[in-house]
């Protein structure tokens, strides 16, 4: 199944959030908090002659007494002051009513029968049922909120057999990235007792006879190292169902390459083995192949380098298809006979690049279906076999489209579609007719309507075009004096195109603006908009969202005191990094989850992987741009820093904790003026994926009543 919306290997979350109100508040900010004491220790590092000091490396043991103690202190002060702003109860009441309404995924259809999610509202978690037509009675086949008492159990992926009998699920645990697949018989509903465990990042792919799975898993780790421990030397396996897993049948491992990672999925007619592997986060991956149409046949090096990002899109007999942007940054469809395949593959181009980025591609109902990122936004275009344009598929409006799987016999495919003004509405569409119909469509708590949403653009430091959307409330003026949050992210080839968030309404209702920047350092433009925010021009993401502050400044949309910045992982590094460097530009500040010791990143779980958008400390060049820009270590003592909410979970296992906690230390030592300098640190939860409804509303309303309290 493939997405038409991109999602980067190892991807990283981004955070949304409410923000303020005109209502009445506490009296302003008036003296400097006292904060937790942080021992400051005389830890130092020495990187290529460079002495570096790490004064909160202890806050690095999330178990010790110290920590844990400074943990509870921190979340005693953040409480203090959210549960004493006014608004508080009524901003949970308005969150809640605009969280409840009936979300559904994308209908597919497997063997006999189809499936489909649902949450009627409020559910922490999505349910997955089973219909004998799109129009019958849906029947429960698995609620993971039975899974456990607070919701912090989620699903982490479905993968059905291909002959419609079985369902592979995993299951995230209070959001770890670990997660532990199971099997469940379709038709009784029941678990067989095969369990796979210590898998992260790649589902399992079935055997083409359904009695097995290929699946991706790592060695485990040591009883307590689990959430930190690095992740080294990914294995490819194959499971036969009813066999135990220490059982499992080695198919692929690269002692050699540590780094590498093994992605396996296997054609729609059974045929074909494809192994994506890949290099951290880099996009570019190479493609392993094996025709199991063939008894004990070897696995071919298909792709032998790491110059380009390949994506299988579907085969027809010997020719594989695939989308690419080797020699083309922003993509193409290309196809490869396999029967002709040589030393160096021959890519025969159907569809050329285009001036947009092409985000992926599926094959359905004899046409290839192609998705692409224009300025920031979805544009979906049909193309026939011989890669012949047929048309464009008439969009809602100005928003994000996903969806578009099925088979090549299939006369219909599924789709979504959302904007910043509109949850996801489920449409169907006729492959023959190109006309699309709404199948589901969520009914709400506010009129969309009340809102406008326009794009607009503007410049960064070295004269580079930037797109952003703004949306607001109709009538809004521009009089330098609205509230404005500003969302960024800008990194790993991951775009920013518009989406929905119940939590960003109340913004909006109370008359804020939801700025949005799409930064260098995305996929918005291709490979060389991705690069152009890579290691040593990492700088250019920052400077992109200085500008975008800046713009809606210049063109009073909002003034300095009245704009927040929010982003989440890597747009956590983001806002630290951008606060250090401007604390003048902004009024409150949330980094989220954030990358914020740019010297030790590698050094916990998968944050090896980052090096390919960061660069490594390993490296002179890329240890000083690094350290340049490090929020942890580029705080400055009596700066006057706006008010700042620091984000994080104690079970994020991809940015750990220890990244929030020091950069909190620091900026609590540094900050040298009234505002508070607070982190909020939740429990039984991860970077992000799969948070459970109660939680989100929850940290959805800490974070608007922090803002109601910052910016007055």
């Amino acid at each position: 199944m493939h997405s038409l919306t991109f999602t980067a290997r190892f991807a990283l979350l981004a955070v949304a959030l409410s923000a303020c109100t005109s209502q009445p508040a506490p009296a302003p900010i008036a003296a400097k908090l006292s904060y937790p004491a942080a021992p400051r220790g005389d830890v130092v590092d020495v990187h290529h002659g460079v002495t570096v000091a790490d004064p909160y490396r202890w806050l690095e043991d999330a178990d010790s007494a110290a920590t844990r103690e400074w943990i509870d202190a921190q979340n005693r002060l953040t409480r203090s002051i959210l549960d004493a702003v006014p608004e508080r109860a009524e901003l949970t009441a308005r969150l809640t009513e605009l969280w409840n309404y009936e979300r559904y995924g994308l209908p597919e259809r497997h063997g006999e029968r189809w499936f489909v999610t649902r949450n009627d509202g409020l559910q922490n978690q999505a349910v997955l049922y089973k219909l004998d037509s799109l129009d019958g009675a849906p029947q429960v086949l698995l609620d993971p909120n039975t899974l456990s008492a607070d919701g912090t159990v989620a699903l982490s992926g479905l993968e059905f057999s291909h002959d419609g009998r079985y369902l592979a699920y995993g299951v995230a645990d209070g959001g770890s990235d670990w997660n532990v697949w199971r099997i469940r018989d379709i038709a009784t509903g029941a678990d067989l007792p095969d369990e796979l465990r210590w898998i992260k990042f790649a589902p399992p792919a079935w055997a083409p006879d359904s009695k097995g799975l290929y699946y991706s898993r790592y060695d485990e780790p040591q009883p307590g190292a689990e959430l930190e421990a690095v992740n080294y030397n990914q294995k490819l396996c194959f499971h036969a169902l009813a066999t135990p897993q220490s059982a499992d049948a080695l198919v692929l491992a690269r002692p050699d390459h540590k780094e590498w990672s093994f992605a396996p999925s296997v054609s729609e007619d059974g045929r074909w083995l494809l192994i994506s592997v890949g290099l951290g986060t880099d996009p570019r991956n190479l493609v392993f192949v094996r025709d199991l149409k063939l008894a004990n046949a070897p696995i071919v090096e298909l792709v032998r380098e790491f110059e380009a990002s390949f994506d299988f899109v579907a085969s027809r007999g010997d020719t594989l298809y695939f989308t690419t942007d080797l020699n083309a940054p922003r993509g193409r469809l290309v196809a490869l006979d396999m029967a002709r395949a040589e030393a160096t593959p021959q890519w025969l181009e159907l569809v050329p690049q285009s001036a947009d980025k092409l985000d992926g591609a599926d094959l359905v109902g004899g046409r290839f279906i192609l998705g692409y990122t224009k300025d920031a936004r979805s544009s979906v275009r049909v193309h026939g076999l011989d890669g012949a344009f047929q048309r464009e598929v008439d969009l809602p409006g100005v928003g994000s489209a996903s969806g578009f799987d099925g088979r090549e016999g299939d006369r219909e495919t599924f789709y979504s579609f959302a904007s910043f003004r509109q949850p996801s509405t489920v449409l169907r569409y006729d492959i023959e007719s190109g006309a699309s119909s709404v199948w589901r469509a969520p009914k709400l708590a506010f009129d969309p309507e009340q809102f406008t949403t326009e794009q607009v653009f503007y410049r960064s430091k070295d004269g580079t075009r930037v797109p952003m959307f703004l949306t607001y409330k109709k009538g809004l003026e521009r009089n330098g004096a609205n509230p404005t949050l500003l969302f960024g992210y800008g990194g790993f080839n991951i775009s920013l195109t518009p989406n929905f968030r119940a939590s960003r309404i109340a913004w909006l209702e109370r008359g804020g603006i939801y700025a949005q920047a799409n930064l260098r350092g995305g996929s918005e433009y291709g490979e060389e908009w991705h690069q152009a925010g890579t290691k040593l021009r990492k700088q250019n993401v920052f400077d992109d969202f200085i500008a975008a502050a800046e713009h809606l400044v210049k063109e009073k949309w909002t003034s300095p005191r009245k704009l927040a910045i929010n982003g989440g992982s890597n747009g956590g590094l983001l806002v630290g990094a951008v606060l250090n460097q401007r604390p003048d530009l902004f009024g409150a500040a949330i980094p989220a989850v954030g990358v914020m010791d740019m010297l030790r990143f590698e050094q916990f779980t998968i944050g090896w992987a980052w090096t390919s958008d960061y660069g490594s400390v390993k490296n002179e060049d890329e240890f000083k741009a690094l350290y340049a820009y490090s929020p942890y270590h580029n705080t400055k003592l009596g700066a006057r820093y706006p008010a700042t909410m620091v984000v994080t979970a104690d079970r994020d296992d991809r940015v750990v904790p220890a990244h929030s906690f020091k950069y909190a230390a620091a900026l609590q030592h540094a900050q040298g003026g009234p505002a508070p300098i607070l982190i909020r640190i939740e429990t039984r939860a991860g970077h992000g994926a799969g948070k459970p409804t109660s939680k989100q509303i929850e940290q959805a309303a800490d974070e608007t009543a922090f803002l109601l309290y910052a910016l007055r």
